[in-house]
């Protein structure tokens, strides 16, 4: 199958070279130049939780380069995202499913105001704690889920199809009728551990450890847990609290890509994560202090950075 992955970061690097190491023809698109001269000229290396490969794909800058292909997987952040769909549009064959994949709420409704709903599938990925060690080289501690739904809902034909190209490349893959829920069950992880750590430096295992930063990470999620329930959330687990600490036992070396991206002075998607539990909570009456506080902190630490650097997408 050729596949066009838009926004090869930490975690689009991951998908890349496992899907292009199953056999298919993988075209990585990224308008990081760095990065893909990178990749064209010594191929792109991930190691981690999958061995420690080099593989030799195609990578351009330029969208156009690119045409008819039968799958496109949108790995960029929440700020990328509509400049992704328009580029999936050239990209993608007619009709060809355009798989987005970010953290927190809000992004795959921006890609199908551009390309249809239709079209649309939504993955939630999870347990990966993926980052870029440098150009044209990726690490990943784990490589925990990769879940998979049609936007409209459903379990159709084409999603099992997507999915098998998934498990080829050694994904641990499942499909879901309504993959809403599976946004909010990860969220609630993001929500936890994301804040939290950009505000300490700390990695999960070390918010786990620390009885401070746990304190607030613990609120975060039980927050998000009821917000999730008052909107009426059909979630597969009714102690967060337990659900996310054995999320984060899982890669407690990693650390989130809001910290990441702190790290390297970049503002990071505190908006579609942890500022995504006070707006929802808004709308059912749930009162979300202790995410309020926290996105108010992160947006006072990132008022003093520079101008945004080059990208490294999603942990």
């Amino acid at each position: 199958m050729k596949i066009a992955i838009i926004g090869v970061g930490a975690m689009g690097s991951v998908y890349a070279a496992l899907l292009a190491s199953a056999g298919h023809e993988v075209w990585a698109i990224d308008q990081w130049k760095e990065h893909i001269d990178a990749i064209r000229e010594k191929g792109l290396r991930v190691e981690g939780a999958s061995g420690d490969r080099t593989v030799r794909i195609a990578a351009t800058t330029d969208p156009a380069d690119v045409r008819d292909a039968d799958l496109v997987i949108i790995a960029t952040k929440d700020n990328g995202v509509v400049d992704a769909a328009r580029s999936a549009l050239q990209v993608a064959k007619e009709d060809a499913p355009i798989l987005t994949i970010q953290n927190g709420l809000g992004s795959a409704d921006k890609v199908a105001e551009i390309v249809g709903r239709k079209r649309v599938m939504l993955g939630v990925v999870g347990g990966f704690g993926a980052s870029i060690r440098a150009p044209g080289h990726a690490h990943h501690n784990g490589m925990e889920f990769v879940r998979l739904g049609e936007m409209e809902g459903g379990l159709t034909p084409r999603l099992e199809a997507v999915a098998e190209v998934w498990r080829s490349g050694g994904f641990q893959t499942l499909t879901f009728e309504d993959i809403h829920k599976m946004v909010w069950e990860k969220l609630i992880c993001n929500v936890t551990y994301s804040g939290t750590c950009a505000l300490t430096g700390l990695t999960i295992g070390e918010v786990q450890a620390n009885p401070s930063a746990w304190s607030v990470a613990t609120a975060c999620a039980n927050e998000a847990y009821q917000v999730a329930r008052a909107k009426g959330i059909a979630l597969d687990f009714d102690d967060p609290i337990a659900y996310v600490r054995a999320f984060g036992e899982k890669i407690p070396h990693a650390k989130p890509s809001m910290l990441l991206d702190h790290l390297a002075g970049r503002p990071a998607e505190i908006d579609n994560i942890n500022g995504a539990i006070p707006r929802e909570g808004a709308k059912v009456g749930i009162a979300t202090p202790v995410n309020s506080l926290v996105v108010a902190l992160l947006k006072a630490k990132e008022s003093a950075f520079g101008a945004a650097k080059a990208p490294g997408q999603n942990a």
